[in-house]
């Protein structure tokens, strides 16, 4: 079984910057993709950003693209969501999610197998 950990939300101030880190243990070497997705009050969950962690190749929804950057450590085997410039409307609950493929559409739910319990970012003044 994979199991997911998300840490590294809070509250910032818009402009601010935080980390977020999702740690992967389990069958760690089965998994091709990691996505981030994000769940803000009333709204559905969205993609935010994803890698392929065999070769690196990594996807941004517009909202965030410039503003985040997604990156991974084989050997921690942790996957980090680096956001910058904070709004906002960035305000939700992150979650990272695995796939054991990897996946034809990244910012799609449905193509990810394991998830993590979420982690809640707030962006106010």
């Amino acid at each position: 079984q994979l199991q997911l950990v998300e840490s590294g939300g809070g509250s910032v101030q818009p402009g601010g910057s935080l980390t977020l880190s999702c740690a992967a243990s389990g069958f760690t070497l089965d998994v091709k993709t990691i996505g981030w997705f994000r769940q803000g009050p009333g709204q559905e969950r969205t993609g935010v950003s994803c890698i392929f962690i065999s070769e690196g190749v990594t996807n941004y929804d517009h909202s965030v693209k410039d503003r985040f950057t997604i990156s991974r450590d084989n050997a921690r085997n942790t996957v980090y969501l680096q956001m910058k410039n904070l709004k906002p409307e960035d305000t939700a609950v992150y979650y990272c999610a695995a796939s054991l493929t990897t996946v034809r559409i990244w910012d799609t739910a449905l193509e990810y197998d394991y998830w993590g319990q979420g982690t809640q970012v707030t962006v106010s003044s």
